[in-house]
């Protein structure tokens, strides 16, 4: 209940900062919150306030200065904006983008009962590559072959790396959009 005597030596107990994080809770309508937010916003303004003093050095260590200047701190500021936000593109960028996409027609269905789906080769289960078997070696080289395993049962590692492996490929096909 806003107002009780708790919250009101809550409320003095509490460091000028925090009271002013509760009173911009209050300012913009939260009315209902955990205690710990506040210090959870307490500790983010902390960083925030740091990271950009921290910059603010560098500039002015880099302009040879003496002490930082409010140019330095601005500086600091808008690069953290550039690089913590980034700003959706113009409206008339997004129209021309989604007028090009809606140029190009979806994909045929595939008529039949139940939910109608893309074509195959538009799915995620279609098959995505292709097997490279090996040539088949002449009756000659397999009857040679054959007569190596009889005479050694156990192959060695060299013998296993002479022979042909199967190659497995995926083709990066790029469909017309």
């Amino acid at each position: 209940m806003p107002g009780s005597s708790e919250e009101m030596a809550e409320g003095e107990n509490l460091p000028r900062d925090a009271k002013i994080v509760k009173s911009l809770l209050q300012s913009m309508g939260v009315v209902e919150y955990e205690p710990r937010v506040i210090h959870q916003f307490l500790e983010l303004w902390y960083r925030y306030v740091v990271d950009v003093l921290t910059d603010s050095q560098v500039y002015s260590e880099h302009a040879s200065k003496a002490a930082i200047d409010c140019d330095d701190v601005k500086l600091a500021i808008q690069s953290r904006v550039n690089f913590s936000f980034s700003q959706p593109p113009p409206r008339e960028v997004l129209l021309e983008l989604a007028r090009n996409r809606n140029k190009i027609p979806l994909p045929k269905t595939i008529a039949g009962p139940g939910i109608p789906l893309p074509p195959e080769k538009d799915t995620l289960i279609s098959p995505n590559y292709q097997l490279a078997i090996p040539k088949k070696e002449s009756a000659q080289a397999a009857e040679e072959t054959e007569d190596e395993e009889s005479v050694d049962p156990n192959p060695s590692q060299e013998q296993n790396a002479d022979m042909p492996k199967q190659r497995v490929s995926f083709p990066l096909v790029k469909h017309p959009k």
